[in-house]
């Protein structure tokens, strides 16, 4: 080559010398890219004549075809006209060879049957002017498949595609004096004027009609007889064809045209493969297989990709995207391809920035797509709130059909990716880590919407062998700054430092991804969606409040601003309407709640298994409660792996029962009992209280369930019948504390909600039975169960009670027409707040009535017990008196079924306890010396009441005169009880209660005695010392016999005073 040719020759020249060692190949090699022989070592063992070109400077850009002019006769041997210009004649056959000249296995081969030339252009022997049939057929196919021709007279062919004219490859076959006839050995100059000569479209507009018309051919002379001449032709123009192709994308200046600005493929792989320009399967397949030897078709395929994804990166669902999801879809059918779009850089970049993570990845574009985009979302629901229910819901079917759609395409393009092979699956799943641990922030309390990816994107990337060791691998998921189920950060790090041997198989990978995609996808949008709701209540409100000072601003000059301030404003909430709406078009769809409940339940089997070694559950029930050494590996898991599960089954109880049935529950029902029941493996009380949350809502009537999808199981399942009682009790008392600063409010919730399941269940006997034999089993537990339940008693019958006072007192004010403006206003919120606290709490109070009157009637020893009676007498007493004493007016307030106030019920269900108690000795003595409230006429007017309203059976009423009758006699007895102990000695009273001891102990810490009901009343809520506030259990303190003795020595010593006062009252009146 001369000195003076360019880079860009040079690298030309190789390329040709490439595909002329194609040409020279075997037959089986003639298809690959090339042999082992560099581009090099090819160009130096050719003479410089063959390889030397020279095309013209390109003028002109690329997206813009060169225009074509009438080529003249070449004045030499070697020139061509390309673009209307002559150029010497690129070449790409092979020199002094036959090799390329096709055999038949039926007679002599063209280069036998056609005499040599010598002085040729071409390296081997071209047809003999004798046009025989095979000559003829080549130049008719070749002229069809690539619509050239070399005959001036023929402008069509067959078929009456429009042929181009090749002028300047006619006048060189003229000079050397050969037929005019297309042959393989001048294709490769026809392609290059053909390409350069283009009256529209780019050279690779023309080049991939061009192969797709030779692929049919190729496949048609498969199908045909087998004739290997005409075989090998049409694979030498295929092989031809698609070394052009390749140079038009890596090398366009090579036709005369300019390199583009943006990548030559992109265009193609765009518009999809059964367009006559878009690169079809068979295409790719050749492309991918040159990539071991051509490193820049390589590099021009992935760059193409890449340009696609950045594309994409700007779109939204409003956008015409399906054409970038394709053409992902089509390429990632190629496993070489797939390996080199994850060795690219941009495959994942380093250090990639949580907010670019959508952009600045080649999947993130690919998943960023969601109806829940800004602009996608105000296109579905256009009109925000104001829009009717009918259409949100079939505009929410569309979006959900949408999104169904490019998920499956996503699911199809991530399974192709890992399985094309063990490099490109690695790198998909470091994608998908990158993505869940980038986005802790997303369940973060506050969440800083521009530090972490959208709902949208993170929704689509949510999808016996696993191994939880996984974890001690240098796991791909972050869980570092996780939470952990029930161990501090220092055990969780010292349990993780030590890493465990071997390698984690592939579905373990896939799970614990699975799990963090769902935490920070599924879950997230799930919390999201209540957030929105909430906002749009304080939105609401806000709007309410500003319409109010309308009338501050008109005939103003501020009014003008007013308005734009309430449009902007209006425009806020619409936009938030137009979210919920897609938010929840997005997770009420059966399908993904489905597949994600049907992935809950693996995840709840994994974790019985894994607090139970070795259980083999479901096979083999587990036993409660678990063991007290809890499994580390458990403990130091991070606890979203129960947050998932509960918020998950929580979600779908609430607004999609029907796609879970009662035969999908077994699992879900045995974790809520197992943790309610083992209460301490789970430190979160949240979590707990959750799992009663997921029972209760379990227990929904529905419109074909009466007790809901759980209800027949929990009344069913013996796992259920054996534990469920006992741990809903259970965390009736745990909830008592939580550590919130809510927690007050949040226990009355989680009864109420306990109350709800206990009153499924109760009709089965199975429940009532165990109740009674555990009470008696387990005293101290049942004793601190009903100590609290007589506080929520107490509480909430005061709370309702007061407010129905406080509302008649408002009420009242109100009327008053002297009342000023302003006071009136502040008296009617005030009636408002009130009217909302007694309904709430009146709710309230019916259930935890309602639980006191059965309990009572199952548990009645647990509620007579010493540290228990006086207070529960003293409650009934006191709300007794407050429904039919003097103050009872009070309680006449209008809307009462409004508030769930029921009077005549409420005063029933007192009634009730009082009958379940009385034959207990114990209860009648403690309501007889209720001295604040207890008043015998309480009992006869409770009586008239029920009689006029008939509530009660005639039996019923019968007894409750009985109980009023027996306390009465009681209060007498109790009376001459006093009267005869006289003056009783202070050490012999209680320091607190200030009554005579029965059973007095000492403190060991404050050394001072109290009666033992005293101090077991007072540990039921408090686990201190009264007098020194020093911890105390009931098994700490000391019996003071002595003292004891003492108290006794008293007593006899007042009884037997009492009995010879009482003889010799007997003799004086004989």
């Amino acid at each position: 080559m001369s000195e003076s040719t360019s880079d860009a020759d040079k690298i030309r020249n190789k390329r040709l010398a490439k595909l002329q060692s194609q040409a020279t190949a075997p037959p089986k090699a003639a298809d690959a890219a090339a042999s082992g022989a560099t581009a090099e070592t090819i160009a130096s063992s050719t003479s410089p004549s063959e390889l030397e070109t020279s095309v013209r400077e390109p003028n002109q850009p690329y997206d813009v075809p060169a225009s074509s002019s009438n080529t003249t006769p070449d004045t030499g041997p070697d020139m061509l006209s390309v673009n209307g210009e002559k150029t010497k004649k690129i070449r790409i056959s092979s020199a002094g060879s036959s090799s390329a000249a096709p055999q038949n296995d039926h007679g002599p081969s063209l280069a036998e049957a056609m005499p040599s030339k010598t002085a040729s252009l071409r390296s081997t022997s071209i047809l003999p002017s004798s046009r025989d049939s095979i000559g003829v057929w080549q130049d008719r196919m070749l002229s069809s498949v690539f619509r050239v021709t070399i005959d001036p007279r023929t402008h069509q062919d067959s078929s009456g595609n429009a042929l181009q004219m090749l002028p300047g490859l006619q006048t060189e076959m003229e000079e050397q004096g050969v037929d005019s006839l297309l042959n393989t050995e001048v294709l490769d100059q026809a392609l290059l004027e053909a390409a350069s000569n283009r009256r529209s479209g780019t050279p690779l507009d023309y080049l991939l009609g061009c192969w797709k018309r030779v692929v049919k051919q190729s496949r048609g002379m498969k199908g045909a007889s087998p004739d290997e001449s005409r075989y090998e032709i049409v694979k030498e123009a295929r092989r031809l064809c698609m070394s052009y192709c390749i140079f038009a994308i890596t090398i366009p200046d090579m036709f005369g045209w300019e390199r583009p600005p943006s990548n030559p493929l992109t265009p193609h792989l765009l518009l999809g493969p059964e367009d006559e320009r878009g690169a079809c399967f068979d295409f790719l397949t050749e492309v991918a297989a040159r990539f071991s030897d051509d490193d820049s078709i390589r590099e021009a395929l992935v760059g193409a990709m890449q340009e696609i994804s950045q594309r994409l990166g700007t779109m939204t669902m409003n956008d015409d995207f399906r054409p970038y999801i394709y053409a992902l879809k089509h390429v990632a059918r190629f496993p070489p391809i797939v390996q080199a779009l994850v060795q690219s850089p941009a495959f994942l970049p380093k250090d990639v920035p949580t907010h670019d993570l959508e952009t600045s990845t080649f999947l993130g574009p690919f998943f960023q797509l969601s109806p829940l985009q800004e602009k996608v979302t105000t296109t579905f629901f256009s009109a925000g709130q104001a829009m009717d229910q009918a259409s949100i819901v079939n505009a929410q079917k569309s979006l959900r059909m949408t999104l169904q759609i490019h998920q499956t395409d996503l699911l199809d393009i991530a399974n192709h990716f890992i399985r094309s092979s063990k490099e490109s699956r690695d790198k998909v799943l470091d994608w998908f880590a990158l993505t869940v641990n980038l986005n802790h922030k997303r369940r973060a309390m506050q969440v800083d919407n521009a530090a972490v990816s959208s709902d949208g994107f993170m929704i689509n990337v949510t999808v016996d062998r696993i191994d939880v060791d996984y974890l001690r691998r240098h796991p791909r998921v972050d869980i570092k700054e996780e939470t952990k189920m029930n161990a501090d950060q220092s055990t969780s790090d010292e349990f993780y430092a030590e890493a465990a041997g071997g390698s984690s198989n592939f579905i373990s990978e896939i799970f614990f991804l699975t799990l963090a995609a769902h935490h920070y996808g599924m879950d997230a949008a799930i919390n999201k969606l209540d957030q929105v709701e909430k906002d749009l209540k304080y939105m609401a409100k806000q709007m309410q409040r500003l319409e109010a000072e309308r009338e501050k601003f008109i005939n103003t000059p501020q009014y003008p601003v007013f308005e734009n301030a309430m449009k902007r404003f209006r425009d806020r909430v619409d936009k938030a309407h137009s979210y919920k709406f897609a938010l929840q078009g997005v997770l009420f769809d059966d399908l993904s709640q489905a597949r994600s409940m049907q992935f809950m339940r693996y995840v709840i089997v994994w974790l019985l298994r894994l607090v139970a070694p070795p259980s083999n559950y479901p096979k083999k029930q587990l036993q409660l409660p678990l063991p007290t050494e809890q499994p580390s590996v458990f403990k130091c898991l991070p606890e979203y792996f129960l947050e998932d599960v509960v918020n998950n089954f929580k979600f779908i109880f609430r607004h999609l029962s029907h796609v879970i049935t009662s035969t999908q529950s077994d699992e879900l029902v045995t974790i809520c009992i197992t943790f309610l029941r083992s209460s301490e493996y789970i430190r979160n009380p949240h979590f707990k209280a959750g799992l009663v949350a997921i029972l209760f809502y379990g227990i929904w009537p529905t419109y074909s369930r009466q007790k809901g999808v759980l209800g027949d199981l929990l009344n069913g399942l013996r796992f259920a019948n054996e534990h469920l009682l006992h741990a809903l009790l259970k965390f009736y008392i745990e909830v008592e504390t939580t550590g919130a600063h809510t927690q007050f409010y949040d226990k009355f919730n989680v009864r109420y909600e306990i109350f709800q399941i206990i009153k499924c269940i109760w009709s089965n006997t199975i429940y009532r039975e165990r109740l009674a034999q555990e009470s008696k089993i387990n005293v101290n537990f049942f004793v601190r169960f009903v100590n609290l339940l007589l506080n929520d008693v107490t509480f909430v019958l005061d709370e309702s009670l007061s407010a129905f006072v406080k509302i008649n007192d408002v009420t009242r004010e109100l009327q008053s027409p002297n009342l000023e403006q302003t006071m009136r206003s502040e008296k009617e919120e005030l009636l408002a707040e009130l009217e909302s606290r007694a309904k709430n709490f009146m709710q309230l109070t019916n259930e935890t009535m309602s639980m006191l009157k059965l309990f009572t009637k199952a548990l009645a020893d647990s509620f007579t017990m010493r540290e228990i009676v006086q207070r529960l007498a003293d409650m009934l007493d006191y709300n007794l008196d407050a429904m039919v004493g003097p103050k009872s007016s009070n309680l006449n307030v209008p809307k009462k079924k409004e508030y769930g106030f029921e009077p005549i019920v409420l005063l029933s269900e007192i009634v009730d306890v009082f009958i379940n108690l009385m034959d207990k000795p114990t209860f009648i003595e403690a309501v007889a010396r209720d001295g604040r409230s207890y008043k015998p006429e309480n009992f006869e007017k409770a009586t008239g009441i029920l009689k006029k309203y008939s509530p009660k059976a005639p039996e019923e009423l019968a007894k409750w005169t009985k109980v009023g009758e027996r306390v009465k006699k009681a209060k007498e007895l109790d009376a001459q009880a006093e009267e005869d102990l006289g003056e009783i000695p202070d050490e012999f009273l209680d320091p607190l209660l200030f009554t005579l001891m029965e059973d007095p102990v000492i403190l060991p810490t404050s050394k001072t005695t109290v009666d033992m009901s005293t101090i077991r009343s007072h540990l039921l809520s408090d686990p201190n010392d009264p007098f020194n506030r020093a911890p105390l259990t009931i098994e700490d303190v000391v019996p003071n016999t002595d003292l004891k003795s003492q108290i006794e020595a008293f007593k006899a010593e007042k009884k037997g005073k009492r009995n010879i006062g009482a003889e010799a009252m007997d003799l004086s009146s004989g």
